[in-house]
């Protein structure tokens, strides 16, 4: 039953479209539904007695209710969606897509750029994927480059600076990989041109582009410009490679966009595939566990809310086993039957089968393993290790204002701290606050010695920090001959970064990954084994410079002080009678005396 408050929240509620929120007794989002109607749909939460075990706890649980009126249900759909991502709330739909996939960027900017990137950014730019493998991605994106010379540099190509010839070309000018924009040796105009047949060929319209270089071809060879019309051609056979190892599911069927689903328990596992002109161009796969035993409809919903959000326009049909609302009216929705489009469909749903049915073996596998062993495993699937990590070190350097350089190596094996292991370095080779040269020192160091005393190596390197540090211990490596028998990654703090070497596109990993809490931990670790060893030292240099200059004083009188007062300060500002409860009378008297005269 509805509680007076949730009663008179009811009364007031709009006939608009909109999304709701259910709050529980700590002001938490337990629950965050769209209604094309708000008033209708959550009052039917209320009117009777729910048959979901599950619904009529979160009805109890519901103290109070939010709402948010927009003016359609395309936008409820994408404002859901944003806040499910945003909250995680208990009762929602728990649809799992852990994995950060890559995207081509085209920026929005005079002569843009084009790259590849796991994050995208509300910066106008377009982002185009995304992919499911990292390695397809820059493969085509190469292709892209081979294709259509496009430029690498990040300065700002403005009118006025190209103008004032503040830019000057570079290396890949001369080696054929750009056409010279910052020099005007390039036109806006081509290097546009250019840009629309990438953003062609990245959505799978690849006829517009071949017409265009076929029209180009020929225009050259009509003016006897046969080196250009070859050079043309040359773009045309690759194009050609490119298409034949794309995936053709179809010779009929034009844009559609495929969710196949397969249902067990609670679970769907749903199979999305994007094909333009016949051809698979994009895949993804999704699992959405019911948590208030939804509908099936329901859960596709879900699914397509996410995809809607990613590319809306792009959408134009979509195949589906079964009906489930989409607003959006320029969305058409077909339920095959038979035919070309049925065989695809078919083909979606088979993939998801297959999916759920190697789930479920890894996880039958995983019941006889301990935690432990799981965790391992986790660990060498989101950093592409070829073996267990077993052994994990990780690396930290800490300094204060470029003095008292230090670094620390924490070991993890089988995923726990092996204290035993722990190691502390003075840096010796590196003058002031220079991190890079520091971590290619210790590196240096750790496995040196390790090679002389044969013992075995870790299969993993963790480096606290991002590409510069990444790089700085992969030169040690190199030095020693160990790039290669060791895997090796680096963190970077603010947005949890991993860096790969070779690879300049870092890996956002699930923040509630288990693996990623291990690396978080290990990091940590290293982090105040490093700052502890660091004041250590700062405070034994502190000692000797201050206090074993006063007469009488000695180390053991200095650590006794320390060991009680913790702090150079709190000993400075003892009273006489404080002193003397840790020390002999004498001493006592020469040291507060001392003090007190250094600060007159």
């Amino acid at each position: 039953m509805a509680t007076d408050k949730i009663k008179s929240i009811l009364c007031t509620l709009p006939e608009d479209p909109g999304v709701y929120r259910f709050l529980g007794n700590e002001n938490q989002i337990l629950y965050v539904g769209k209604a094309k109607n708000l008033k209708r749909r959550v009052t039917s939460y209320f009117q009777k007695e729910q048959d979901s075990a599950r619904l009529r706890i979160l009805v109890r649980k519901t103290v109070h209710i939010e709402i948010t009126i927009v003016s359609s249900e395309k936008d409820a759909l994408l404002l859901e969606n944003s806040l499910i991502k945003s909250y995680q709330p208990r009762y929602n739909v728990n649809l799992k897509d852990d994995k950060t996939y890559p995207y081509i960027a085209i920026k929005k900017e005079r002569f843009p750029r084009v790259f590849l990137t796991r994050y995208r950014q509300a910066d106008g730019a377009e982002y185009l994927g995304p992919y499911t493998s990292a390695y397809k991605a820059r493969t085509i994106l190469d292709f892209l480059k081979k294709m259509f010379p496009l430029r690498t540099c990040s300065f700002l190509l403005s009118e006025k600076n190209i103008s004032a010839g503040k830019f000057k070309i570079c290396l890949e000018y001369h080696i054929g990989n750009c056409l010279g924009p910052c020099e005007s040796r390039q036109s806006e105009e081509s290097y546009n041109e250019n840009i629309r047949s990438i953003k062609q060929i990245l959505k799978g319209h690849y006829h517009p582009a071949i017409k265009d270089l076929k029209n180009k071809m020929y225009k050259f060879a009509e003016e006897f410009q046969y080196e250009k019309a070859n050079h043309i051609k040359e773009k045309l056979d690759l194009l050609e490679e490119y298409l034949v190892k794309s995936t053709v599911v179809s010779n009929i069927i034009a844009d559609i966009d495929v969710l196949g689903s397969y249902k067990q328990e609670d679970t769907m596992i749903v199979n999305y595939m994007k094909i333009v002109n016949g051809t698979i161009i994009r895949t993804r796969m999704f699992e959405a566990v019911q948590r208030l035993d939804e509908k099936d409809e329901e859960l596709l919903e879900m699914v397509f809310a996410e995809l809607y959000a990613d590319s809306a326009e792009d959408i134009k049909e979509i195949l589906s086993p079964i009906s489930f609302q989409i607003p959006d009216e320029r969305i058409i929705q077909t339920i095959p039957q038979r035919g070309e489009k049925k065989q695809v469909l078919d083909l979606a749903v088979r993939n998801a089968e297959f999916y759920y049915k190697q789930k479920k073996i890894k996880d039958a596998q995983n019941e006889g393993k301990d935690k432990s062993q799981i965790i391992l495993e986790m660990i060498k699937q989101d950093f592409r290790l070829k073996e267990l990590p077993m052994r994990i070190e990780c690396f930290d350097n800490s300094n204060f204002q470029g003095t008292d350089a230090v670094a620390s190596m924490v070991c993890f094996i089988n995923g726990k701290p092996a204290k035993s292991e722990y190691r502390h370095y003075h840096i010796k080779t590196v003058a002031g606050p220079d991190d890079f040269a520091s971590m290619e020192e210790v590196v240096y160091r750790r496995y040196k010695r390790m090679l002389e005393e044969g013992k075995s190596l870790p299969q993993l390197i963790i480096i606290d920090g991002g590409k510069g540090q990444l790089a700085s211990a992969m030169n040690s490596l190199k030095r020693l001959n160990l790039d290669g028998r060791m895997a090796i990654a680096g963190i970077a703090k603010r947005l949890e970064e991993i860096y790969f070497p070779n690879d300049p596109l870092p890996l956002y990993i699930n923040k509630k990954s288990v693996s990623l809490k291990v690396i978080q931990r290990l990091r940590n670790e290293a982090h105040r084994f490093a700052i502890s060893f660091h004041r250590d030292v700062r405070s034994k240099n502190f000692t000797k410079s201050s206090l074993l200059e006063i007469e009488s004083v000695g180390k053991e009188t200095v650590q006794k002080l320390f060991k009680h007062f913790k702090s150079y300060k709190k000993i400075k500002e003892a009273m006489l009678e404080e002193l003397m409860q840790i020390i002999d009378r004498k001493k006592a008297q020469i040291i507060y005396d001392y003090f007190r005269k250094t600060n007159e």
